[in-house]
């Protein structure tokens, strides 16, 4: 069946935005000083003729992306020219239906394709030393999906998570999802708008991420620290933005340094009334006795800080399949979320099955995948919570909405405003909330209108020339 909503893509446009980190911010060995944002538009048709664009956006994090002992470089040159080689595949993808559905299809059908034919490439025909994993597929396609659900809500004239329901979408959850076996959960007639929170909240605690590399008080600083308007220390982020909640990024091979680490956050928390903390292993831990350790410690010497530990995010590896490690032991100590391994729903379910209790959602993997990964979750009794790539921008905004909309266990993840807070001076013009945090929160107020509400009319960036520009020509 097919509804008169249904759209296609007929049209795509690519953007590269450079941006440099103001501090750098560390992703387990490596270190990020600088990023390439992602811009796309498209296009799309409805049966009548009538066209819509949208947009999405996405930082291409490579550190956080693609993991590796490569050089830089080539891994950032291949993840640009698989965005490049995605331009076209969207513009030439011919399926109809609704932003969900005309996703879903792309990811499973052209996507692993096109990585497998990118890797056997390489860069001008040389192929690579390691291949480009699938979580970097997932994140160069995510802006082209974003800017579907947007082009999908402007062209209909309505906010596009208004249209995650029966009278938009052709097919319901159970065709996409299945639920565990040890599961009373049932897709049957479901739809994502059935897991959604109503109404919307219009504010969400911010959670500020204190990196490897931060100044955590004024006995730390060198010299090296930038001389600008915006904070130094951690204590002095608490004050001026009224922080309630810290993700503290953690080395994973070095149990004294995290202890000490999650010791010296604690007490500054403490001391500045933080009322939760998350603890971030960048996925280097291998046995689960190492966290157990770290949190029996805090817990026997540090009560009161343990106590504010919300939740320990993806201390383990990627590749949830080849490395099943058994993490209840883990989970009964505190809430486990995957975040990294959580690529979709159906390793989601394989993760829940090794004793993961949540899920960290996030756009890069998609606007249609996290949807979809976010409902199975919620029907399973799962906590959710939406984790930041640093974004800025336009990327901001589909990440706070997801949020917001999903429902999660405190609010989101947004540290754009620490890494290159002056990134998203034209975008804060019109949603001056979105891109500071005051009293700990951040504002999704200004967001209105069709689409993401990104009001992009009203946004004066200028952009760069488009990298890549293609249009379906068989209409």
């Amino acid at each position: 069946m097919s509804k008169r909503t249904d759209v296609r893509v007929i049209e795509a446009s690519l953007f590269f935005i450079p941006v440099r980190t103001r501090v750098p911010l560390k992703f387990g060995p490596e270190t990020l000083t600088s990023s390439t944002i992602a811009r796309v538009r498209v296009k799309v048709t409805d049966h009548t003729g009538h066209t819509a664009e949208g947009w999405g956006e996405i930082p291409l994090s490579v550190q956080w992306v693609w993991p590796s002992k490569l050089a830089y470089e080539p891994r950032h040159q291949m993840l640009q020219r698989v965005c490049v080689r995605l331009t076209e595949a969207w513009a030439q993808f011919d399926s109809w239906g609704h932003p969900i559905e005309v996703g879903h299809d792309f990811v499973e059908t052209v996507l692993p394709k096109l990585l497998e034919e990118a890797n056997d490439f390489g860069l001008d025909g040389q192929p690579l030393a390691e291949k480009m994993p699938w979580l970097g597929a997932l994140v160069c396609c995510s802006p082209f999906d974003m800017a579907l659900h947007d082009a999908y809500g402007n062209l209909h004239q309505v906010p596009v998570y208004s249209t995650y329901n029966a009278e938009y979408m052709n097919r319901p959850l159970d065709a996409y999802l299945s639920p565990a076996s040890d599961s009373d959960a049932s897709f049957h007639g479901k739809y994502p708008a059935d897991y959604f929170v109503s109404p919307r909240p219009n504010k969400l605690l911010a959670w500020h991420l204190v990196g490897g590399l931060d100044w955590l008080d004024n006995s730390e600083r060198n010299g090296d620290e930038p001389d600008d308007e915006y904070p130094v220390t951690l204590p002095a982020w608490i004050r001026r933005d009224g922080l309630r909640c810290l993700k503290v990024k953690l080395r994973g091979n070095d149990s004294a340094w995290d202890y000490d680490r999650l010791v010296k956050v604690g007490q500054l928390a403490l001391d500045g009334d933080v009322q939760w903390l998350t603890s971030d292993f960048n996925c280097t831990v291998h046995d689960p006795e190492y966290v157990n350790d770290i949190l029996d410690q805090l817990n026997q010497k540090e009560p009161e800080i343990y106590k504010r530990l919300l939740y320990v995010e993806q201390p383990f590896p990627y590749e949830l399949e080849e490395h099943r490690i058994d993490v209840h032991s883990v989970s009964k100590r505190k809430p486990l979320y995957m975040d990294e391994s959580a690529h979709d729903w159906k390793l989601v379910r394989f993760g829940r099955a090794l004793g993961w209790t949540g899920v960290a959602l996030k756009t890069c993997k998609t606007q249609t995948g996290a949807l979809l990964a976010g409902c199975w979750a919620k029907a399973h009794g799962m906590g959710l919570m939406v984790q930041d790539l640093t974004n800025p921008m336009l990327a901001q905004i589909p990440h706070v909405l997801l949020a917001a909309h999903m429902g999660t266990i405190a609010g989101v993840e947004t540290n754009a405003m620490q890494f290159y807070p002056d990134a998203s001076d034209a975008e804060a013009v019109v949603h001056p909330g979105l891109y500071q945090r005051r009293n700990g929160q951040v504002d999704l107020s200004t967001i209105s209108g069709p689409g993401f509400g990104y009001r992009v009319n009203e946004i004066h960036r200028e952009l760069p020339p488009a990298v890549a520009h293609f249009a379906d020509h068989c209409d």
